[in-house]
């Protein structure tokens, strides 16, 4: 279980460091005051920003909001972030909302709830942008971002489970004759924008291993013929086995294009210039009909690597979170530092 977790990591990282401390910065730490986290994706990373757009009619929190922490969350618990700040005491800041893809013109999903699409990355990023900006009318000074510099703050963009998944690519879904390609370019395309704002220190998680998860895993390894996420997965003349490996080779395709075009972008391309430094891992803990009648297990959530079909349970979260610490500190070796 603790190595299915881990896979979940799997980071690449994207690492811009101070050239007067290039030859030994790794020993001494990646990141030798890690003070903020900043975090952009999916229901993997959420824990209240799509709920604020729900509980404000559609409404996108204002500049200067810090949300709240929440447990209640898509993984049944604390998120793999909430878990890396209350490790390390850095201050979290998590943009990622639930059901996000990296833009809405790539793949566009409505949710009815808010009354549009599921906020994309690009939303994210632009709002961390706005509260970068913000400044308290009353003080004349940000009073979110108090303590922000290009040394002590860490950018993770961990995103794809909703661009690969079912109404986007693997179903043919895509807007706009869009590609895979076009969905990494997003992502470098958003770490553009942080960069811009002053972030020089990111970590780029790669795809979850999805073939891996109960909604698109083999059916003899406890994959779903159908499920709350896909209720028409193969009553409509689909192929659980295809489905799978189809998955595979996306998470694959995407995690190999990570692997080779973040050292080119970082050292050949000059992208980013170099300036400051009884374990169950296959069926899921709460089980829902396509109707959505859910129940949970009898077995306690800590023995379960899944939450539901889709979203890592929390004690996943928890070893996620361990390794990301390992991988801020420079001694992951589940993580390629350039």
């Amino acid at each position: 279980m603790q190595f299915l977790a881990i896979a979940l990591l799997a980071a690449s990282a994207v690492v811009v460091a101070d050239t007067e401390n290039e030859g030994h910065h790794r020993d001494s730490g990646w990141v030798k005051d890690f003070k903020n986290l900043v975090a952009f994706g999916d229901s993997y990373t959420d824990e209240s920003r799509l709920a604020y757009f729900y509980s404000h009619n559609g409404s996108a929190p204002p500049p200067g909001l810090l949300l709240p922490e929440n447990n209640f969350t898509s993984g049944g618990g604390i998120t793999w972030d909430r878990w890396v700040s209350n490790y390390t005491g850095a201050k979290l800041y998590d943009y990622a909302v639930s059901g996000a893809v990296c833009d809405n013109n790539i793949i566009y999903r409505y949710l009815a709830g808010i009354h549009g699409p599921f906020p994309d990355v690009v939303y994210e990023v632009n709002a961390f942008k706005a509260d970068v900006a913000y400044i308290n009318a009353s003080t004349g000074t940000n009073t979110l971002y108090t303590d922000r510099t290009a040394e002590n703050t860490v950018y993770s963009m961990w995103i794809g489970t909703n661009d690969l998944g079912q109404g986007a690519f693997i179903t043919d879904s895509e807007v706009n004759n869009s590609t895979i390609p076009d969905y990494i370019d997003c992502i470098y395309d958003r770490f553009d924008s942080i960069y811009a704002a002053g972030g020089r220190y990111f970590v780029l998680m790669n795809t979850a291993p999805l073939q891996l998860s109960p909604l698109y895993g083999l059916p003899e390894d406890g994959g779903l013929s159908t499920s709350r996420y896909w209720p028409t997965k193969t009553s409509t003349g689909g192929n659980a086995t295809e489905i799978s490996y189809k998955m595979k080779e996306y998470t694959q395709l995407v995690n190999t294009v990570f692997d080779y075009r973040t050292p080119y972008e970082l050292l050949v391309a000059k992208r980013y210039p170099v300036l400051d430094a009884p374990a169950n891992v296959t069926g899921p803990y709460w089980n829902c009909d396509a109707a959505g009648t859910c129940t949970g297990s009898d077995v306690g959530l800590d023995h379960y690597l899944w939450y539901d079909d889709l979203h890592p349970s929390e004690k996943t979260d928890e070893a996620i979170a361990h390794e990301f610490v390992s991988v801020v500190a420079g001694t992951s070796k589940f993580a390629t530092y350039w």
